[in-house]
């Protein structure tokens, strides 16, 4: 059975003004994406600003989120580096907090063979017993993890269960499934592109692990069940009505957009850590113009 299907967010970090992680409001972020129907929390990824945290921060921050989320979803901590030694530590540290699954991402910098990819996500997967997702996104990485090395991962290790593509490349996804489903796989697909949940559940997909969900979880969550329940075309219709907005909250380097769109609605999330920067003026001019449209609520 699958970690989650649906909508999964991947949630903001928000920070104090001295940017400190800002546990309450964290608390508050939790509360309100569950409330809307978002259908798990995923905790220390890119939108997250894992890679700007201490180690201590990001395991308070799983911790944290495993409490306050309290079993009303699933809890899935991002858990990767580009040191396979640092992953294993952070995915055992995760279990240990009470993650529900982890995220592993493909170790960037470094741009591992696809044989060093299988190695390193093997011995992450083999340090633990919860499920893992590996997460797939060539633009932050500059490593792509080819179809038939992920479907021997999921096949070869009883843990990996399935994958976020961010590749961007629907035919890669198509290769992935047919490959999957020609070796007797059993593979769980999810989106990592706002823009492209749609074509994913058509090949198979279970569903999002979304930065939109940090605006509209309610609605990003609706477009996945629709489609699930056989309303292809209501889904589809969703899928459109919401690229003018996902193209502003990737109009600049997530989650530097995204961050803008929470303080526009009033949740108080602060800034961003360095070398992240403030959205460039014109550009909360775009998204706050998109978002309106798309019917937030702004404060």
């Amino acid at each position: 059975m699958a970690l989650f299907e649906g909508a999964g967010v991947a949630i903001i970090t928000p920070f104090t003004e001295d940017l400190k992680v800002n546990y309450d409001k964290l608390g508050e972020l939790i509360d309100f994406q569950i409330e809307n129907g978002t259908d798990s929390i995923i905790v220390c990824g890119t939108t997250g600003e894992a890679s700007a945290m201490t180690h201590e921060e990001h395991l308070e921050c799983i911790r944290y989120t495993v409490e306050r989320a309290a079993g009303r979803v699933p809890v899935i901590a991002g858990s990767g580096s580009n040191w396979t030694d640092t992953a294993v530590y952070l995915s055992q540290e995760a279990e240990k907090r009470g993650a529900d699954g982890l995220l592993v991402v493909s170790p960037y910098y470094n741009k591992a063979t696809q044989k060093g990819l299988y190695a390193h996500f093997k011995a992450v997967a083999d340090s633990v017993k919860i499920p893992v997702i590996l997460y797939n996104i060539q633009g932050r990485t500059g490593v792509n993890i080819q179809p038939s090395t992920l479907v021997d991962l999921v096949r070869d290790v009883e843990n990996i269960v399935g994958v976020k593509e961010a590749s961007g490349n629907i035919s890669q996804v198509a290769k992935i499934m047919s490959l999957a489903k020609e070796q007797g796989v059993s593979l769980d697909l999810y989106s990592g592109n706002d823009d492209q949940v749609v074509p994913l559940l058509s090949l198979g997909g279970k569903g999002v692990i979304s930065v939109l969900s940090n605006v509209a979880p309610r609605f990003t969550h609706d477009m996945v069940a629709k489609y699930m329940a056989g309303d292809v075309k209501g889904s589809m219709e969703m899928q459109l009505k919401a690229i003018p907005l996902i193209d502003q909250l990737f109009c600049e380097v997530n989650p530097i957009p995204a961050k803008a769109a929470a303080n526009m609605m009033g949740f108080d999330v602060g800034g961003l850590r360095l070398p992240l920067t403030v959205m460039e003026d014109a550009h909360q001019i775009n998204l706050r113009k998109a978002m309106e449209e798309f019917g937030i609520p702004l404060a």
